[in-house]
């Protein structure tokens, strides 16, 4: 059951959901700027400098807490974003570094 926050349990994590949310290129760029980041890193919201309205935004991370991938705690005057990097491996292994590797292989082909 997903805690109070929407933060599904890793038992719940549904990959359909997942890849959804993988689906969209702004949140894949949220995912791939977290992975590279150290485990348990956190970066706020408004960090990301995504290029859509505040209410967009919302939903783009509403989307990504809901699926699973990240966790969004509140902290009353900003949101925390941090990938579920352990839970996420321990569901399905494997997935970041398909992430890792097609971010990169986005960065080369971009020169």
């Amino acid at each position: 059951m997903a805690d109070e926050f929407g933060h599904p349990a890793t038992e719940e994590m549904d990959l359909g959901k997942i890849m959804g949310a993988l689906a969209d290129p702004l949140r894949r760029r949220v995912v791939t700027e977290l992975l590279e980041l150290p485990d348990g890193a956190e970066r706020t919201c408004a960090s990301f400098n995504l290029p859509v309205s505040k209410s967009t935004c919302t939903h783009h991370f509403r989307v990504l807490r809901e699926s699973g991938l990240i966790k969004d705690p509140d902290y009353g005057n900003r949101r925390g974003v941090m990938l579920r990097r352990a839970e996420l491996e321990q569901r399905f292994p494997g997935l970041l570094g398909v992430l890792t590797h097609d971010a990169r292989q986005d960065a080369v082909a971009k020169g």
